[in-house]
């Protein structure tokens, strides 16, 4: 992994920001591949992604931004969120500072990896939803599949987010995002071992 993963994670948002602009009105109550989200809500989650990463560049508590129901403008919030982050992690020493999410303590460094995975993620959520092919970067894409790899266990993983969902704030949505994964074979694209890492199907119809 690199040792400043600030260049990656932002186009990794980079990216992110050209499909959110690319979904169409009537696409925001179609399904995608994460159950729990529609297009649009998807697109709020999103949002609030590229937003929480910023508040922890900050040193604020990861949990203190959470989504917020949109109807529309979700591209210019995306973007602003993407402008944030570049100021909010410009100072060297937030990439040493220990963050506290749910689930664990870890490096600022390594918090921007994990992020890089979660919107690189969401990104392929969001085009596969909505009939789009993004050129992906596959220097972006190991990047986050290696982050994913050491954060979460190929097996056992439902277990382990019963346990971080416990030291949630009361209130704080929860969810199960990860379900097992899937095999794919080795020499699959980046992006679908990233995504099939992450228990999604991505040769699913």
């Amino acid at each position: 992994m690199t040792s400043d993963p600030r260049p990656l994670f932002a186009r990794a948002v980079a990216l992110g920001a050209d499909v959110v602009a690319t979904v169409r009105p009537d696409q925001l109550h179609g399904p995608t591949p994460c159950d729990a989200f529609d297009v649009a809500a998807l697109l709020d989650h999103l949002v609030m992604v590229v937003q929480r990463t910023a508040a922890i560049g900050r040193g604020e508590p990861a949990m203190s931004v959470q989504p917020e129901a949109r109807t529309g403008g979700w591209a210019e919030a995306y973007r602003a969120a993407a402008a944030d982050n570049l100021s909010a992690w410009a100072d060297d020493a937030s990439l040493d500072r220990k963050v506290t999410l749910p689930w664990t303590e870890m490096t600022g460094a390594d918090t921007l990896r994990t992020y890089t995975s979660e919107v690189t993620v969401h990104t392929w959520d969001l085009a596969h939803a909505t009939g789009q092919r993004p050129a992906w970067d596959d220097t972006v894409v190991a990047e986050a599949l290696a982050a994913m790899q050491h954060e979460l266990p190929a097996e056992g993983r439902r277990e382990m987010l019963e346990e971080s969902l416990r030291h949630l704030p009361p209130g704080t949505p929860a969810s199960f995002p990860f379900a097992e994964a899937v095999a794919v074979p080795a020499d699959a694209p980046l992006i679908e071992q990233l995504v099939a890492w992450t228990g999604r199907d991505p040769r699913a119809a």
